[in-house]
């Protein structure tokens, strides 16, 4: 059986670059069906997909947060982590435009513009975790090690 083809996106040719043993995982992409279709479709614990979110602080300044797909980030805490009066995850056509991906195929990696990553701190302690590679109904399987290394987020306790 040959391997399946998948999308060389942004996401996979950085992923390439930074020589990071990577996995692909396609899937039917259900609109609105998040982390929890992602999962069933690919029978994995929703835990383990992790979703790419970006948010803007109160100066309207992007930023990346990754969290446990059955978890929600705590806006007011990361907020307080960073020292400004408020973030908010942006509307899907101003996420759209910071990150160069379609919200639903948002990628932390080859972003369109550079904005720090901050990730909660218990993904690091999966064996494996699923990311978006750079389009809808495609996910990367990888070590969490490879994201610290090449992404180099700011871990962080955000969860609710």
């Amino acid at each position: 059986m040959g391997k399946a083809k998948h999308p060389v996106t942004r996401a996979i040719r950085a992923l390439r670059a930074a020589k990071v043993a990577f996995e692909p995982a396609l899937y039917d992409y259900v609109p609105r069906g998040g982390t929890r279709a992602s999962a069933e479709a690919l029978g994995v614990d929703e835990h383990q997909v992790v979703k790419t979110l970006i948010f803007e602080d109160d100066a309207k300044q992007p930023l990346v947060v990754l969290m446990h797909g059955d978890r929600e980030v705590s806006a007011k805490n990361l907020a307080r982590h960073l020292g400004v009066k408020q973030v908010r995850p942006c509307d899907p056509k101003t996420a759209d435009r910071h990150s160069g991906y379609q919200v639903g195929g948002t990628s932390p990696f080859g972003l369109r513009r550079a904005m720090p990553v901050y990730m909660e701190r218990t993904i690091t302690e999966l064996p494996f975790l699923y990311l978006n590679g750079g389009k809808r109904g495609f996910l990367v399987r990888l070590d969490p090690q490879d994201v610290v290394r090449v992404l180099a987020p700011e871990l962080v306790d955000v969860a609710t």
